[in-house]
C-alpha cells in the first residue's frame, strides 16, 4: 500500500483544519452577578450569587454574615414559580471558610432557564432563619472545545480519512490483479485518480457535514442564549415617548418559567432610565405608562437636545427581570416638569481622562460623599457603596425620606455602556422578586434599611468587568429627588 504524497497530505491536511475551525460568538450587556443584603431570621446576610454561562450549570454561591454565631447554612435552587417550586431537591451545605468563619460558599446546579431562587437555611447562636434570594438563570454564550481536546480529535479524523483514501487507492490499483502480480503504470495512474476522488468525496462529506452541525449548533444557540425583548422607541410632538416592547421568543418558548405577563417593581410596570451619550451629563430615571399591551409612553419633562441611551427595567409575572436597550436623537423639549417618582440630574461631561470622584454637590449647597478607603476598587469582588448626605452647614441631613419606598437607588453606568445595572439598599434583586419568592411570613422585611435610615444610604454590588464607570446615587429629601454623581475607575 503506497502513501500519500507529502503535498497531497499537506492539502488534506489544510482543508479538514480550516473545516474544523468554528469560532463559537456570543455576547452579552449587562450584569448577570446577583447581590442580595437581607435578614434571615435574626441573621444579616450579604449573599452573591454567579449564575453559570450555560444552562445546565454550576452557579456559584457565596454568603457573608455580618456576625459571628453561625453555624451553617444550607442553600437550595428551585424556581420561583410552576411546578418546579413545589418540590425542592435536598439541599446542599455551604462550607465555613477556615480562615473567615462569617464566609460560606458552596456550588449549586442550575438546570434550566428562568426565574430561580437560591433558598438559604442559617443555623446559628439564635436559632434558625430562612430567605430566599432570586436568581435569573439564563445561558449568555456558549463554550469553545478544549483546545487539547480539539487537537486529539482533528488528529485521529486526519488518521482516519488518510487510512480511507489509502485503502481505496490500493483497491483501485491492486483490486483487478491477480495474487502476487505487480501492478503497472495503468494501475498506478488509476490508484491514483480513486485517490483524488475519494480523497474530494470525503472531504465534500466532511464539509456538508459541518454545514449541517453548525446550522445546528447556530439554532441551538439563537434558542438558548437569552436576549432581551427589542425595544423600539420614537419620539412623538410635543414631548412625549412611545416605547414598544417587540416579540421575544425565548420568553414565549419559556411560558412556564419566565413568562410575559408583566408585574409592577415598586409600584410601577417600567422603570426608564435615559442619559444623554457621550457626554452622560444628562441623566433622567421615569416611569411610563402602559397604554397598550406591549406600548409605554412617557411625557417628558424639558431636556436639551442629543442623542440618548436607554434603558428600560421590566419584571415578568415569574420574577425575571429583563433590562431592554435602544437608542433616540431627541430634540430639545422646552418645557415640561418631572412629576410623581420621576427625576432628573445634570452631570459633569464625562472627562477626556477619569478623576475618581469622592464628593458630589446637590441642590441647595449640600452634598454627598462617597465613604471609602484608598484601596483599587477591583472587578468581580462584592463590596458596599456607602453614602453620606451632609447639608449646607456640613452637618448630617436629617430630611432624608422613602423613594418609592427605599432608602435609595443607585445606577452603575459604564463609560463604553456595556454594563448597567440598577441596584436598591436590599441588591440588584427586583423586589418584586423578591416578594415572590418570599411569600407571608418568609418574606424579609423590605424596609429593614428604612428602620435605621438616617443620613447614610449604601447598596451591594461588585463591578462585572474592569474599566470607568460612572455611578447615579439618588435619594429623596423633603420631597425632592436628589441625585449624586460619582466616576470611578476599576481595576482587574
Amino acid at each position: 500500500m503506497r502513501k500519500l504524497s507529502d503535498r497531497t497530505s499537506i492539502y488534506l491536511f489544510a482543508v479538514l483544519a480550516l473545516l474544523m475551525t468554528a469560532v463559537p460568538c456570543s455576547a452579552h450587556v449587562g450584569s448577570t452577578d446577583v447581590f442580595f443584603d437581607g435578614q434571615a431570621g435574626p441573621y444579616r446576610l450579604l449573599v452573591t450569587v454567579r449564575p453559570p454561562a450555560m444552562i445546565p450549570g454550576i452557579a456559584q454561591v457565596e454568603v457573608r454574615s455580618d456576625a459571628l454565631g453561625v453555624q451553617s447554612i444550607h442553600a437550595v435552587p428551585l424556581y420561583i414559580v410552576g411546578e418546579g417550586s413545589k418540590y425542592p431537591p435536598a439541599p446542599d451545605a455551604l462550607q465555613q471558610s477556615k480562615d473567615d468563619p462569617q464566609l460560606f460558599t458552596g456550588q449549586l446546579w442550575i438546570m434550566g432557564s428562568g426565574s430561580w431562587q437560591v433558598r438559604l437555611e442559617v443555623t446559628g447562636a439564635q436559632g434558625t432563619g430562612n430567605v430566599a434570594v432570586p436568581v435569573p438563570a439564563f445561558a449568555t454564550r456558549t463554550l469553545p472545545m478544549q483546545k487539547t481536546l480539539g487537537a486529539f480529535l482533528f488528529a485521529v479524523m486526519a488518521i482516519l480519512v488518510a487510512a480511507f483514501v489509502s485503502i481505496f487507492a490500493a483497491g483501485g490499483r491492486e483490486g483487478f490483479l491477480d495474487p502476487g502480480q505487480k501492478p503497472g503504470r495503468a494501475q498506478s495512474l488509476r490508484g491514483r485518480a480513486v485517490m483524488g476522488v475519494s480523497g474530494i468525496l470525503l472531504i465534500t462529506i466532511l464539509f456538508l457535514g459541518n454545514t449541517w452541525w453548525n446550522a445546528e449548533a447556530s439554532t441551538q444557540a439563537s434558542n438558548m442564549i437569552y436576549k432581551a425583548p427589542p425595544l423600539a422607541a420614537s419620539f412623538n410632538a410635543p414631548g412625549q415617548l412611545a416605547l414598544r416592547i417587540g416579540e421575544s421568543k425565548w420568553h414565549s418558548r419559556r411560558d412556564q418559567t419566565v413568562m410575559t405577563a408583566l408585574i409592577p417593581d415598586h409600584g410601577h410596570l417600567m422603570h426608564l432610565f435615559l442619559v444623554r451619550v457621550p457626554q452622560m451629563d444628562r441623566f433622567y430615571h421615569l416611569h411610563p405608562r402602559r397604554t397598550d399591551d406591549q406600548l409605554f409612553t412617557q411625557q417628558l419633562p424639558a431636556l436639551p437636545a442629543g442623542h440618548y441611551q436607554i434603558f428600560a427595567d421590566i419584571v415578568r409575572a415569574s420574577g425575571f427581570p429583563d433590562t431592554m436597550i435602544a437608542e433616540i436623537d431627541l430634540p430639545e423639549v422646552p418645557s415640561g416638569v418631572s412629576s410623581g417618582d420621576d427625576s432628573q440630574a445634570a452631570a459633569p461631561a464625562l472627562p477626556g481622562s477619569l478623576q475618581p470622584t469622592n464628593t458630589s454637590t446637590l441642590s441647595s449647597n449640600s452634598r454627598m460623599i462617597w465613604e471609602h478607603d484608598s484601596n483599587s476598587i477591583r472587578a468581580g469582588k462584592p463590596l458596599w457603596f456607602r453614602f453620606r448626605v451632609e447639608d449646607q452647614q456640613g452637618k448630617p441631613a436629617v430630611d432624608l425620606e422613602p423613594y418609592m419606598g427605599m432608602a435609595g437607588h443607585a445606577e452603575f453606568l459604564s463609560f463604553d455602556r456595556s454594563v448597567f445595572a440598577h441596584v436598591h439598599p436590599e441588591g440588584s434583586v427586583a423586589m418584586a422578586a423578591l416578594a415572590l419568592a418570599n411569600p407571608s411570613s418568609e418574606k424579609p422585611d423590605a424596609m429593614a434599611n428604612m428602620a435605621h435610615m438616617s443620613s447614610k444610604v449604601s447598596f451591594p454590588y461588585g463591578f462585572p468587568k474592569p474599566g470607568d464607570y460612572r455611578m447615579f446615587i439618588q435619594v429623596k429629601r423633603a420631597g425632592q429627588v436628589q441625585t449624586g454623581v460619582f466616576d470611578v475607575k476599576v481595576e482587574p
